[in-house]
């Protein structure tokens, strides 16, 4: 941040280290997709020395984005570590993907951190920036994550630097726009045949000194005359922004004043305000051209992180209690204090098994020791809570596809722990003679249902193992076994979300399974009176079957449920098939009577029939009464009911008609609209669930990706008549 060329802090093919966290800056990125994150890692891991060649690891993989399906999809999908060491740190670099389908794999990258980059590109229009990043910009500014702002695709710009850092600090600093202004201003060279002029170099503003990278090499050059005039202005507002974050008051007297403010104390000032997230400083990088050397503000930017983000021992960690709810006093990130780590992100390796990327918050991990392994709250999505001890395996540092060794992990670093089979995203490691239980982020609710079937009978063998390790794996999943349609339904965050569950399924664990329409779960129930007679007579030799019952049948209120009433008189049917026939009714009324559904809100009278001294039986009352119930359906409508959900649904204010108008042509009722902060409005409404399957795609449409919601069962309501016509010639059932 003073200008000064750094070294790295070691040769590619090691792994750094660190021995203290004072030594460990824990960094997470964070842009819309296509921003250039992936790209920005690999650039800050060429001019850190940790690539052995320019840009790849090995096979054409990156040091990100390595696994199978982001070759294919070229996209990130998944959170991946990138470990560099600078001028005696160890930086970890969490890259994150942009998609909103994998927005928990953000929250654990948000986890793991301490600080956060903010990658925009030039390249994409400047309101690009709003939809998909100024969420994550206030859930850190909830919590006090420093930030700072990158900008890239410099080389392909639509839009100027200092017209986004404009952007940027509109949006990013409602509170205080001086808050979030430039370091560095880009050095253009002279324009190629796109009419582009690409980034050649950066010149600070506090030390006025131009930063060369046309050759691929860092050089500090002292300005000319033409490089002074244009950044007067700005140097002057970075001055200011950076003194009215001071923490010695008389500065900014002093400097109105007319006084001098000599570099040192500017430097000094700004990485304490950066460092506690009170100033957001917005930087420029490119990757070298040749994919060697060192790319357009590497540097600084690995500065920046090493000199102005927090180390872990500044980052409060999570609060924790004992795996039965007891609080415990606050963890400290101390080496030698006791053992509490997270797991933020699990994953399936072909020849290592199951590899847990673990944040370690307190005391020390070591390979080969024993721990115990609590969590983590997710039952209701298949996640079994955990309570037992394991023992841990070898630790690594990742780099792409490679593993490094670790011989420890310090509280505040970060490593990869093989080995741990019953440790899921989430949990919590601690001593085993002192379990203790962090508290867990916020996860996304699923909420876009992919029903499943196995493709063949060898893939249904391996189904529910399949299912198991990926749900394991993936937090933000929901499996459900739902008992009323009798599908298998992973409930998911969006339509890629789906595309890589579906791969992962099939191409790492070998299962092969078909995407089947989702069903929701209907209902039936009578729309009059009706009354039904149930013979069961047969003689074939020996003891017959002989059981006749009469039954009425009244609609009920919604909610009421199946009342069964006993109304025969004179020992018609004896005592002891009474219960035979509701027994039968019953079975009947969950099968359903018309097209399939079971049915609900109904009082069924028995009020007569007829018994054979010798051939009557509990199975013959129970056919006998689900055959009344059968008739009595087929003398009146029966009539649909559908579930209705409850909806909540967060949009910026200028997106509340649309969302208004596009949940009443789903046939939605609106009830009600709340204000949820500056510019944010809850629009609350009753939806059927049958027009609501694909909403979490829907709504990103309707919002620009600005749009959450969430949902609750609130009933079940009659289905339209032409709605349930049109589900009779789909099934062709009666409805």
């Amino acid at each position: 941040m003073g200008d000064k060329a750094r070294t790295p802090a070691g040769a590619a093919g090691r792994a750094p280290t660190a021995d203290r966290p004072s030594e460990v800056r824990n960094v997470v990125l964070v842009g819309h997709s296509g921003s250039g994150k992936t790209t920005l890692v690999e650039a800050l891991a060429q001019t850190a020395g940790a690539l052995g060649r320019p840009g790849r690891v090995e096979d054409g993989a990156t040091v990100s984005d390595y696994d199978e399906i982001e070759h294919r999809q070229h996209r990130s999908v998944q959170l991946s570590l990138v470990p560099v060491g600078w001028d005696g740190f160890k930086i970890n670099l969490l890259d994150t993907p942009g998609y909103a389908d994998f927005v928990g794999e953000l929250r654990a990258g948000l986890r793991a951190a301490d600080a956060a980059l903010f990658v925009v590109s030039a390249a994409q229009e400047a309101d690009a920036v709003a939809a998909s990043t100024r969420m994550v910009w206030e859930e850190c500014a909830a919590v006090g994550m420093p930030r700072a702002i990158v900008v890239t695709h410099l080389d392909t710009a639509r839009t100027g630097f200092a017209e986004l850092t404009e952007v940027c600090a509109e949006l990013f600093g409602a509170e205080d726009p001086d808050a979030v202004l430039p370091l560095y201003l880009p050095v253009h060279g002279p324009e190629g045949p796109d009419g582009h002029a690409p980034a050649t170099g950066l010149i600070g503003l506090l030390s006025e000194r131009v930063l060369d990278y046309s050759t691929g090499v860092r050089r500090e050059l002292p300005p000319g005359d033409a490089d002074l005039g244009p950044i007067a202005g700005a140097r002057a507002r970075l001055i200011e922004g950076i003194i009215a974050e001071s923490e010695d008051e008389t500065l900014m007297d002093r400097y109105l004043g007319g006084e001098e403010v000599d570099l040192g104390t500017l430097v000094g000032d700004l990485e304490k305000a950066v460092a506690r997230g009170g100033f957001h400083p917005v930087l420029a990088a490119a990757p070298a051209a040749d994919g060697g050397g060192q790319g357009l503000g590497t540097v600084e930017l690995l500065e920046l992180i090493t000199r102005g983000f927090p180390s872990p021992l500044e980052h409060e960690p999570p609060a924790v209690t004992t795996p039965s709810g007891e609080p415990r006093p606050p963890l400290a990130c101390d080496p030698e204090g006791p053992l509490v780590a997270e797991v933020v992100k699990t994953a399936a390796d072909p020849y290592q098994g199951r590899i847990s990327l673990v944040r370690v918050f307190s005391g020390t991990l070591r390979p080969d020791e024993t721990v115990h392994v609590s969590g983590h709250g997710l039952a209701d999505r298949g996640h079994e809570d955990h309570d037992v001890d394991e023992r841990v395996g070898a630790l690594s540092s990742p780099f792409g596809k490679q593993q490094r060794p670790m011989a420890h992990c310090v509280a505040g670093d970060l490593a990869c722990v093989a080995r741990l089979g019953r440790a899921e995203t989430g949990d919590t490691l601690s001593a085993k003679d002192d379990p203790l239980l962090i508290a867990p982020w916020t996860m996304p609710e699923p909420l876009l249902p992919l029903a499943v079937e196995a493709h063949s009978k060898a893939d249904e063998d391996r189904l529910s193992q399949g299912l198991a390790k990926i749900v394991a794996e993936d937090p933000t999943l929901r499996l459900e076994q739902n008992q009323d349609t009798g599908q298998v339904v992973l409930w998911c965050l969006g339509e890629a979300h789906q595309d890589v569950v579906l791969e992962r399924l099939r191409g790492r664990y070998g299962v092969r399974v078909d995407a089947v329409p989702y069903r929701v779960p209907l209902r039936e129930t009578f729309g009059a009176a009706a009354s039904g007679r149930g013979r069961h007579v047969k003689q074939s030799g020996g003891h017959g079957q002989f059981a006749i019952c009469e039954i009425d049948v009244e609609p009920l209120p919604p909610g009421s449920g199946i009342e069964f009433v006993d109304k025969v008189v004179g020992g018609a049917v004896p005592r002891p098939f009474i219960g035979s026939v509701e027994k039968g009714v019953r079975a009947q009324a969950a099968r359903g009577v018309a097209a399939g559904h079971p049915l609900v809100d109904v009082r069924v009278t028995l009020r007569d029939g007829k018994a054979h001294s010798v051939d009557s039986s509990d199975a013959a009352f129970q056919t006998a009464g689900a055959l009344a119930l059968r008739e009595a359906a087929a003398e009146v409508p029966v009539h649909l009911l559908e579930p209705v959900a409850e909806v909540r649904v967060l949009v910026p204010d200028e997106y509340v008609g649309a969302v208004m108008s596009d949940l009443s042509g789903r046939r939605g009722r609106v009830v009600g609209t709340d204000q949820a902060g500056p510019g944010r409005t809850v629009v609350r409404a009753e939806v059927p669930e049958i027009e609501i399957g694909r909403y979490a795609v829907d709504l990103r449409s309707v919002s620009h990706g600005t749009g959450r919601f969430d949902r609750s069962y609130a009933r079940h309501e009659p289905m339209p008549p032409q709605i349930a016509e049109r589900l009779r010639e789909q099934t062709g059932k009666r409805p």
